[in-house]
């Protein structure tokens, strides 16, 4: 049930069928699937530049968790993470490789 003045999101049907499965299951990482729907749902709204700690708080995991997360999503190339410095907030870009 949608919360009123909540606006509903669109979520391709491969990422609850198949990649949910293959994230929790086959890769024992759920923190990663939790962080691939967060950033789906922040960068849908347009935002792209999420701090750790921002990413940490929006899905209940402690920032080494979201970090390793991370990790997993770029090495399984399902999120793009750009910094202009080392310091810079990054900026994420969720790929959807089953969409190409």
């Amino acid at each position: 049930m949608k919360r009123s003045g909540t606006p509903a999101i669109e979520i391709d049907a491969y990422v609850l069928d198949v990649l949910m499965r293959d994230l929790v299951g086959h890769d024992r990482s759920p923190s990663a699937f939790l962080v691939y729907l967060f950033l789906w749902r922040r960068t849908r709204d347009g935002e792209s530049r999420l701090t750790l700690q921002r990413i940490a708080e929006g899905t209940g995991l402690s920032k080494r968790g979201v970090q390793d997360a991370i990790g997993h999503l770029e090495g399984r190339k399902l999120l793009r993470v750009t910094r202009e410095s080392i310091t810079a907030v990054p900026e994420y870009a969720v790929l959807r490789p089953w969409a190409s």
